[in-house]
């Protein structure tokens, strides 16, 4: 492990992905680690540069899909409490991007603070969400974000502020190796009443969706033609099996496994179903699943 030599303490190598992942499909890493601190990650990333890696963040993995062949890179998972971190301060939170969406919200609703409730039941890491702009029809994560600090590729921190980020359907600009924290504007409200919404949101969501987390996924980004599920459903696709991947019976723009599926079984599934409502509908899916 000449790469990472002096971090053989969070650096393992060909580290199996698929349990890491809500499809539970796909290879190994080359390398995965978990840092302990912003200068360990600083030195893994700086590392990466230096040797022209590849670096990838592992958040809750509800979105991700990995290859069967696995990933020749560098997988980072800010796993360790610093970086999960949520303070309050007045009308405001910060939150490292290893902390999960969920409980940011929950933490917004206890405090009195309204706006992110509308995102309840969107799985996954507040770095996940930042990257790309998690929402629902309610509104997305990029209209309550203030601020966002990063690592770039050299290691160093650098901090957008609103008017640096631009944020737009399902993406934003943040490109860098690592989101570290956000800081989001809230607006007061009274705990009792937005736990009452934040409950029949959830009933909502859950209802619109397949139950339980390990061995689905969303698969495509709603386009502007209407909603992605509609479309499948209507190009007769719904219930479609390849392999032991599936189009879910209950929402078609849902892919459930079951277990011992593989990736290129997922990968083979998307594409069916890319071309048959491009056949019927004339329009291109753009995938809400990240593919390593």
């Amino acid at each position: 492990m000449s790469v990472f030599a002096g971090f053989e303490h969070v650096v393992r190598e060909n580290e199996p992905l698929a349990g890491y992942t809500w499809l539970q499909t796909g290879g190994s890493a080359q390398y995965f680690a978990e840092p302990t601190s912003a200068e360990e990650l600083s030195g893994l990333v700086q590392r990466c540069r230096e040797n022209d890696l590849p670096v990838h963040i592992l958040g809750g993995g509800s979105n991700l899909l990995v290859r069967d062949q696995g990933v020749e890179a560098l997988i980072l998972q800010l796993s360790a409490g610093i970086f999960a971190e949520i303070t309050v301060n007045q009308q405001s939170i910060q939150a490292g991007a290893g902390a999960k969406l969920g409980h940011v919200i929950s933490t917004s609703v206890r405090h009195g603070l309204a706006g992110l409730e509308q995102l309840v039941g969107i799985p996954g890491s507040v770095g996940g969400a930042l990257a790309g702009n998690a929402g629902t029809l309610g509104g997305d994560v990029g209209q309550w974000t203030h601020s966002v600090t990063v690592m770039d590729r050299s290691g160093d921190l650098v901090t957008y502020n609103r008017d640096d980020l631009r944020f737009s359907y399902r993406q934003s600009s943040l490109d860098d190796p690592v989101i570290l924290q956000a800081t989001f504007e809230l607006e007061d409200g009274n705990p009792e009443d937005l736990t009452k919404r934040l409950q029949t949101l959830w009933i909502v969501k859950n209802a619109n969706q397949p139950k339980g987390n390990v061995g689905t996924a969303c698969a495509f980004k709603d386009p502007h033609a209407g909603p992605a599920a509609s479309l499948i459903e209507q190009s007769g696709l719904k219930g479609t099996v390849v392999g032991k991947a599936m189009i879910s019976e209950e929402n078609s723009n849902f892919i459930v496994v079951e277990p011992n599926a593989s990736s290129d079984d997922v990968l083979q599934l998307l594409e069916t179903v890319r071309a048959e409502v491009l056949k019927s509908f004339g329009v291109e899916l753009e995938l809400s699943l990240e593919i390593w």
